[in-house]
């Protein structure tokens, strides 16, 4: 169990990280679902539509609950395509950074910090993880490649369902595409017999400088008898500006140690 204000507030940053959703106009949320398109046609569209980009910026205003408390704060986001997140709070106060190798965050108001890999988010979130399945996340494509494995498709009223050929009881996936845009509607994955879920949601998209990008993301975590649950604004996004990424810990913090 994690425990203390200032680690909550430090883990509301890091979750921040793993969502994304820009408030605008909702675009291709009217197509209409082909009932006859297998499911490796609609895998093929969904990575057509990669966002390519070097660097994304905008803000982000945040709605954090954990069950015993609520937060809602808002955060500068910066990206780096394949090598950074960096996340900070109103006058650095509270300030995370990911990177292929690492990931770290440190408070002001408690004057400690956290540094160290993803084993961190992967045990909070109840599923192995990556810089690139965190990047995926944030940009509404597939935490996993669906390239790897072959799927069926189904269809509910408003996206395609595609699930795993083959069954595996003790960690099972679930996608949902948008048509037209060949976006995520959803991604869940689960593991029953450890009672965690991992939810995120995309309600809809936007079209930003010829890149569509999410537009409204939520995301649930359930580990046992633990639920986080996120729903974010994404605002002033911008592609392809020159950005920096300073991060520092300040001397004399206490580091956080995760039992």
């Amino acid at each position: 169990m994690i425990k203390g204000v200032g680690i909550k507030f430090g883990l509301g940053i890091m979750l921040l990280a793993m969502v994304l959703s820009c408030k605008s106009t909702k675009v291709l949320s009217d197509q209409t679902l082909d009932a006859k398109l297998p499911a490796r046609t609609i895998i093929r569209n969904h990575y057509k539509n990669t966002v390519d980009f070097k660097t994304l910026t905008g803000r982000l205003k945040i709605d954090f609950s954990d069950g015993a408390s609520n937060q809602s704060l808002g955060v500068s986001l910066r990206m780096e395509k394949d090598k950074a997140i960096w996340l900070s709070a109103p006058l650095g106060v509270v300030k995370a950074m990911i990177t292929p190798n690492r990931v770290t965050f440190y408070n002001k108001l408690e004057n400690n910090y956290f540094d160290g890999n993803f084993e961190y988010l992967s045990r909070l979130l109840g599923t192995e993880l990556d810089y690139n399945k965190v990047q995926n996340l944030l940009l509404g494509e597939a935490l996993f490649d669906l390239r790897d494995d072959r799927y069926e498709v189904s269809l509910n009223t408003t996206s395609y369902e595609l699930k795993p050929a083959k069954s595996i009881e003790l960690f099972k996936t679930l996608f949902m595409i948008y048509p037209g845009s060949f976006k995520l509607a959803s991604q869940q994955i689960s593991q029953p017999l450890q009672k965690r879920l991992l939810e995120i949601r995309y309600k809809d998209y936007q079209e930003k400088n010829n890149k569509i990008v999410p537009n409204s993301v939520g995301i649930l975590a359930i580990d046992n008898n633990q639920r986080n649950v996120i729903d974010i604004e994404y605002r002033n996004i911008e592609f392809n500006t020159k950005v920096s990424f300073p991060y520092k810990i300040p001397n004399g913090y206490e580091k956080i140690v995760l039992n």
